[in-house]
Parts: C-alpha cells; sequence; structure tokens
C-alpha cells in the first residue's frame, strides 16, 4: 500500500456528533479471500444516526467504525483472489467499517460499479437502491397501474423507491414536508405533507378503495394507519421505526412491537400481508444465495442509475475529516438526498 495512511472515523459511545473521533493508522493489509477497498465515497445514512444514539437495533458495542456502505476502487487482493480486481470499481454493502479510507473486505461481497457512474451519486444507491429495488419488486411485486404510498418520499431510501414505482408503472403518493413537493410533483408523484395534512384522510380522499403498498420507515403510529389504508390484497412494507429516533429506552422494543403487530396482521383474515423488510434477512442462513440476490439487485439499480431511468440526489459532499458536520446535515431534516463523504 506504499506510504498511504488510514484515516478513520470511530463512534466511541453515546456522543452528539461533534464526539466523533478521527484515528489514523496503517493501511490494512487483506486476508485469504479479502481485498481492500480505497473508499471513494460512503455516506450518512439514518443507521448511523441510531447508532450515535445507540439506538441501532444490532449494532456492535462502542467503539467502532461506522459506515453503513462504500464505492471506492479495489487497492490490494488477498490470496485466492482474482488479481485483475485490482484497480477495479467497486460498491460494498458493510452495515459499519465504511468510515475509513481503507476497508477490508470480502471479495464476495464486492459488486461492480459501471463505468460512467460518479463515485457519490453510486454511493447515494447503495444501501438506498438496495432497499428500495428489494421492497418493491421482492415483498410488494409492485404491478403496473398499482397505486403506492410511500413514506418520507424525498429521503435517502424514499427518493429512490418512488423512481423505481413510477417505472414500474404504479401511481406514487408520497408523504414530504412542503418544501419538497416541487421535486416530487417533477417525479410524477402525488405529495402530500405530512406536517399540515391529516395523511390518512388524504390519502383515502387520493385512493378511495385504498392503496395497493405501502412503504413505512416511521413504525409507532405510523404502522396502524399504513395498514388500514391498505386495499384488499394489499402489502404493507415496514422497514424501520424512525419515529422512536431520539426515544430513551430499550432499542429493541420498538422492533419487537413492530414485528409482533406484522405477525398478529398476517393471522388475520383480512386478505392484506405485512412484513417488516431487513436489507440483511437470510445472509446467516445462506450466504451464497444472499450475496447472489444482493449482487443482481444492486447491478439492476445501477442500470436504472446508468439509463436515467432514476436519478441519485446528492444532498452534499464533505471529506471523510468532517463526518461530524455531515451527521449535523444530514440529521437536520433539512436537505433532499443523501449527505456524502469523500475521501
Amino acid at each position: 500500500m506504499g506510504t498511504e495512511e488510514l484515516i478513520e472515523v470511530v463512534l466511541p459511545g453515546k456522543v452528539e456528533p461533534e464526539g466523533l473521533q478521527v484515528r489514523h493508522g496503517d493501511v490494512p493489509a487483506p486476508g485469504p479471500g479479502r481485498v481492500v477497498v480505497r473508499m471513494e465515497a460512503t455516506g450518512v445514512s439514518f443507521a448511523e444516526q441510531q447508532m450515535r444514539r445507540g439506538r441501532y437495533y444490532d449494532q456492535p458495542p462502542f467503539p467502532f467504525v461506522p459506515g453503513y456502505d462504500l464505492v471506492g476502487t479495489v487497492a490490494a487482493v488477498g490470496d485466492g483472489v482474482d488479481p485483475a480486481l485490482a484497480g477495479t470499481r467497486v460498491a460494498a454493502l458493510l452495515k459499519v467499517g465504511g468510515w475509513a479510507s481503507h476497508v477490508a473486505v470480502d471479495a464476495a461481497d464486492l459488486v461492480p460499479v459501471p463505468d460512467g457512474i460518479d463515485a457519490s451519486e453510486a454511493e447515494t444507491v447503495v444501501v438506498n437502491g438496495i432497499t428500495a429495488w428489494q421492497m418493491l419488486h421482492r415483498r410488494a411485486r409492485v404491478r403496473p397501474g398499482r397505486t403506492v404510498l410511500v413514506h418520507g418520499a424525498n429521503g435517502g431510501v424514499g427518493s429512490i423507491l418512488v423512481q423505481l414505482a413510477r417505472a414500474a408503472g404504479a401511481t406514487v403518493i408520497g408523504t414530504a414536508s412542503a418544501r419538497h413537493h416541487q421535486t416530487l410533483r417533477a417525479r410524477g408523484v402525488i405529495p402530500v405533507d405530512y406536517r399540515t395534512e391529516d395523511v390518512p384522510a388524504r390519502v383515502r380522499h387520493l385512493a378511495p378503495h385504498g392503496v395497493d403498498a405501502v412503504f413505512d420507515h416511521i413504525g409507532g403510529r405510523s404502522t396502524v394507519d399504513s395498514w388500514r389504508l391498505l386495499a384488499p390484497g394489499g402489502t404493507l412494507v415496514a422497514y424501520g421505526s424512525a419515529s422512536t429516533r431520539d426515544d430513551d429506552g430499550s432499542k429493541q422494543w420498538p422492533v419487537l412491537k413492530l414485528l409482533g403487530r406484522v405477525w398478529l396482521w398476517n393471522v388475520l383474515p383480512n386478505g392484506r400481508h405485512a412484513c417488516f423488510y431487513n436489507v440483511w434477512a437470510g445472509r446467516a442462513t445462506n450466504r451464497d444465495r444472499f450475496r447472489a440476490r444482493l449482487r443482481a439487485d444492486l447491478t439492476a439499480v445501477f442500470e436504472a442509475l446508468r439509463s436515467g431511468e432514476i436519478t441519485a440526489t446528492v444532498a452534499a459532499e464533505l471529506p471523510l475529516v468532517r463526518a461530524a458536520e455531515a451527521m449535523r446535515l444530514a440529521e437536520s431534516g433539512t436537505v433532499a438526498g443523501k449527505v456524502v463523504l469523500r475521501a
């Protein structure tokens, strides 16, 4: 790795963003079956916002390096890895570890990034794009002519989800604050202001017979309202509990409560379906299948980005060493799209 230096951002405990620590060290060497990726772009997702509060469901013990995903170039390969991988641009889904200049990754977890896509744009659609694609096509199986409701339609996942849903031929209703409505309308989305409107009443007016799918990252009361808005045969995809981000107490309880509701709704004979989406589902039981599905789906998302079917919304780009500022900005609720950290 020459004279390069490792730079990484450490989350030492439950801290304000300014409590993040920048650490310097030696660049890791790749072990067997692994590569070292020189990070070009990583991002600030909702997961990191929860982790700094100690509220992400299965986060590792403090201290650790956060960073859910990254895009970069393979700088070195370990034993058993094709040497031709060196120098290629790749993306990886990590959960933690991405906020570093160099990251060791299993070679089997890499997904090629097509030429012609900017690193920040590619980064914006890794975890967010995988989440949106799999919820839409693998869970809800949305078809042309269907009507869907997307909460947080201006957010990291939501902004991609509404574009993929429109590309799939669906009518899309999206909740967001008023300042994002013009952008949503330009994407063919019917906006609803969650701050000033009665969302369930407005959605019932727009879709009197119910919606065919709801994508809900809010949790709590919103999940119940989302379930009640479903048409017969409709699907609720719950994928978070953002409403509990700043709560005290158990970080597991909101998720367990949500899982309980999903189970109960599914055993009731009502013709509707609910699921809790977790991007890591199936990894522990069948890693090869998980990797193959992730590679196929992220490749499809990259192709949609490359072809212009979807556009990536980069809210801001900041250097890795300004992660605290990036976290503050991501948490401010004033930006659309994803805040990206660059090497």
